[in-house]
């Protein structure tokens, strides 16, 4: 197995997790960096829950980060007659049983082992009886016969040597008595027809990798190595889950983090590099190694990447930024019309100031996208007659431009601020109100010559009157 190959293998049971963008990511980086392939392998054996819309789901938001697999999608519903097929050359050579314990031993047990408050393991009944004893009416599962005396060491390229005591790890089920394979099953033999070189998941997999290992074992195949990375937790502290806010991409998506800073953030949690921050994706993937992986949980930071994300608004290069742009408004709000695109794309040295997201140069952009100028109640009511008459002053002294620049803007407003004996937010704050509806908003010099001197000078004149 001198080739490096790894995989990522979600399960389309729901949308894909935050947390399982960042393995994918590890694995695709890892196997890019040693030159070798990444799969995407779809494990929808749960056929109750797996669902064609979390599939594709799954698949757009890989593409969507930049994460591209080798070859089609490995898809594990139809493999199931191999997996069996394993069962049975197991059960052939003495390393699995069948079990015809009913579904009432078993609850009786695991009530047994929740009472004395310990771990339930499987008391291993049928692990040497003999088929004769078998009952008629009872199904049995297929068991695997773990080992039962000593430990086994799991040399881990991210935790180092784990070790477990054989008999911590019950009999476990590698079919069920509806003739479905079990994960622990279908995950060994699928990873072993793929050729999977390097299994890089998170460290909640610890017990099913020495499961597996037994497997790989039994069935006399060269073994994988295993790095299991550290789970990402909520600020608090706790497990992240699918229930928690903002755990899938889509989320982040909706408020305008782009994929490049995003996948930056991910790579950052949990891995690093000497003390650099910001990775280019050639650097990633030239950079990228399992030793740099940290062995505790990662706490995902809703501030840190709002700020990365910040940081890939000011320094990308503004054509792609305004693709990003009109992409993000297509998808999630109103589609930026044509004849508004040269001035937004043009003001984006401006719109883009102090911007976290791109939903934040949208609302910055509001406007110039809308005709009409949607006024802020509060900040209307600031629009008093003194306010009026700068308004009115200003719009006199803008209608003899012929061609407006901020130096001969500044000269105006410092003009007004004079003959009305205030201060720059004085004449700043209404003309913003009155051209934005907001007194919130861009540079009061950057809005005008954005706007441009017609639409300014309509503005201006409903605001008067």
């Amino acid at each position: 197995m001198s080739k490096v190959a790894t995989r990522f293998a979600p399960s389309p049971t729901g949308p894909l997790h935050i947390g399982g963008v960042r393995t994918a990511l590890f694995n695709w980086l890892y196997s890019k960096n040693q030159n070798g392939k990444f799969y995407l392998r779809v494990e929808d054996t749960d056929k109750e829950r797996s669902k064609n819309e979390y599939k594709d789901q799954i698949i757009k938001s890989l593409k969507w980060i930049g994460i591209n697999y080798d070859g089609e999608e490995y898809i594990q519903s139809e493999k199931v007659d191999y997996h069996i097929k394993i069962v049975n050359e197991l059960l052939k050579n003495g390393y699995a049983y069948k079990c015809y314990c009913s579904n009432e031993e078993i609850e009786e047990q695991k009530k047994r082992a929740r009472q004395k408050k310990i771990p339930y393991i499987y008391d291993r009944k049928w692990r040497d009886r003999k088929g004769s004893d078998a009952p008629k009416d009872i199904r049995p599962v297929i068991r695997f016969k773990s080992k039962i005396e000593g430990s086994s060491i799991l040399k881990d390229l991210v935790q180092g040597d784990v070790e477990i005591e054989n008999n911590t790890i019950e009999d476990f089920i590698i079919l069920r008595n509806d003739g479905t394979p079990t994960y622990n099953l279908s995950a060994s033999v699928d990873d072993h027809q793929m050729n999977i070189s390097h299994i890089i998941r998170g460290d909640d997999h610890k017990i099913n990798t020495f499961k597996q290992l037994q497997i790989y074992q039994a069935m006399k195949w060269e073994l994988p190595s295993f790095a299991h990375i550290p789970l990402i937790h909520t600020v608090e502290g706790k497990k992240l889950s699918k229930r928690d806010q903002a755990s899938t991409l889509d989320d982040y998506s909706k408020i305008g983090i782009m994929p490049d800073a995003l996948r930056n953030y991910l790579l950052r949690l949990g891995w690093s590099y000497k003390d650099k921050e910001i990775f280019t994706l050639e650097e990633s993937i030239k950079f990228f190694n399992l030793e740099g992986i940290g062995k505790s949980p990662s706490k995902l930071d809703m501030s840190r990447i709002l700020s990365m994300n910040e940081h890939y608004i000011k320094n990308i290069n503004e054509n792609d930024l305004f693709i990003q742009l009109t992409e993000y408004c297509k998808l999630y709000k109103s589609e930026i019309q044509s004849d508004k695109k040269d001035k937004i794309k043009k003001s984006l040295t401006f719109l883009k100031n102090k911007a976290k997201t791109l939903e934040d140069i949208f609302n910055n952009g509001q406007y110039i996208i809308r005709d009409e100028v949607n006024f802020n109640k509060d900040d209307l009511n600031l629009i008093d007659n003194k306010a009026k008459k700068v308004i009115s002053d200003f719009n006199d002294q803008f209608e003899k431009i012929e061609l407006p620049s901020r130096e001969i803007l500044e000269q105006i407003v410092n003009e007004i601020i004079k003959s009305h004996e205030t201060n720059f937010k004085g004449v700043g704050q209404p003309l913003r109100i009155a051209l934005t509806g907001s007194r919130f908003g861009p540079g009061i010099y950057d809005i005008i010559l954005s706007l441009g001197k017609e639409e300014v000078k309509k503005r201006l004149s409903a605001k008067i009157a």
